[in-house]
């Protein structure tokens, strides 16, 4: 697996400088052009393709917050591709409430008490998420990346895929 962070030249963080992320993908996106290496034989053109789409998938990850969770998870081999992860039976629990409203909201698509009952839920399971996750993100950028806290981040990670799970599901059925 190929370290981004070492691409660029960064710390391993949750939260990568967007400004010095970005211009360091400008900076590579110019060296390893393609049509800069229009006369090179057909190994160099390769490794710069290569280099290319590195800095691409690079960019990709590092200037979103959910991807490069994932990305630093999988660098320490603690989430794999297409994981099923077993939630707590406290959080399906308070996730039944939530999908209870929101199956209200869609048998009854006119009712507005609904839909502000289902959206302020999900906000508000948001805003626990972010709470309860940040003191971990916080514990790891002051340079504890212990495998318990790694381990806590992960089971936060899988907390908010699930809650952008049903905020996709409210927002499918909200453009019917």
């Amino acid at each position: 697996m190929v370290n981004y962070f070492e691409l660029y030249d960064i710390p391993v963080s949750f939260a990568p400088d967007a400004a010095v992320v970005k211009k360091k993908f400008y900076e590579l996106s110019r060296r390893y052009h393609p049509d800069r290496f229009t006369l090179a034989g057909d190994e160099e053109r390769a490794e710069v393709l290569r280099m290319a789409a590195l800095n691409n998938d690079a960019y990709k990850v590092l200037q979103n917050a959910d991807a490069t969770m994932a990305y630093i998870l999988k660098m320490n081999e603690l989430l794999e591709d297409e994981e099923k992860y077993s939630l707590p039976p406290d959080f399906l629990m308070e996730m039944m409430d939530l999908n209870e409203s929101i199956s209200e909201y869609e048998m009854d698509p006119e009712n507005e008490t609904y839909k502000n009952d289902a959206h302020n839920m999900l906000n508000a399971q948001l805003d626990a998420w972010k709470a309860d996750v940040e003191p971990f993100l916080e514990q790891f950028e002051k340079g504890n990346a212990s495998k318990e806290i790694l381990l806590q981040i992960k089971d936060y990670y899988f907390r908010k895929k699930y809650l952008l799970r049903i905020l996709e599901r409210i927002n499918t059925f909200a453009t019917r």
